[in-house]
């Protein structure tokens, strides 16, 4: 493929990535947060212990963790067609992307809440905070350093899904990868498209590290 054929097609490949990424990162952000808290306000000497559904949430969340991103993307075909009409494009990715990283960033919530200090927790209730409050005014600030810091682990591994994505049609970087580069036996398009994606993550990771450190030291 030559250079004046080849930018054009980075430039719609890499748009088409970041537009899974980012739909997909709001909507786990969206879902996974929720879930997180709720795994520790629900569990064993949480504010409102549920054993029933504490156990039911741990049980989805770790039954989606299990799944390889692949036979996810697979398995939820029909799902995926329903919610968008099709089972392919940059659209239909986002569904997968997102049931992928929910029970991920769901995780990474939970062990963020739970190192909160029994103690700051108690001195709210003490002051007559109820339980709602008590997870919108203490619980979420003293964490939103790791949430930052979680949320950024996970786009870097949405940035990998989307590229696996690919493989049944998903658009972006990745599909551009397998028709072009390895299909069409391009090393150019190959190393050019592993670079790009390489110096996206480079960016992602510097830039969440530097806004949980800010976070840090308010």
């Amino acid at each position: 493929m030559s250079p004046e054929e080849l930018v054009p097609v980075l430039w719609e490949a890499t748009a088409e990535t970041a537009q899974m990424v980012l739909w997909s990162t709001l909507l786990t952000a969206v879902f996974g947060l929720p879930i997180g808290v709720l795994l520790v306000t629900t569990g064993r000497g949480g504010l409102t212990p549920l054993p029933a559904l504490n156990a039911v949430l741990g049980a989805v969340v770790n039954i989606g963790r299990s799944l390889p991103f692949i036979v996810l993307m697979v398995a939820i075909l029909p799902f995926t067609r329903l919610i968008t009409g099709t089972t392919i494009g940059t659209v239909a990715a986002i569904v997968p992307l997102t049931l992928g990283a929910v029970p991920f960033y769901a995780r990474l919530v939970e062990s963020a809440v739970r190192g909160v200090s029994r103690e700051v927790v108690e001195a709210a209730q003490a002051m007559g905070a109820r339980r709602v409050t008590v997870v919108l005014k203490v619980l979420l600030p003293e964490t939103l350093p790791a949430l930052v810091a979680g949320l950024t682990v996970t786009v870097v591994a949405l940035i990998g899904y989307s590229a696996m994505a690919g493989a049944i049609g998903g658009g972006g970087l990745g599909d551009l990868a397998i028709r072009y580069g390895y299909q069409r036996f391009d090393t150019t398009v190959m190393v050019i498209t592993v670079v790009l994606l390489i110096v996206i993550v480079q960016l992602v990771q510097s830039l969440g590290d530097l806004l949980a450190r800010r976070l840090s030291h308010r």
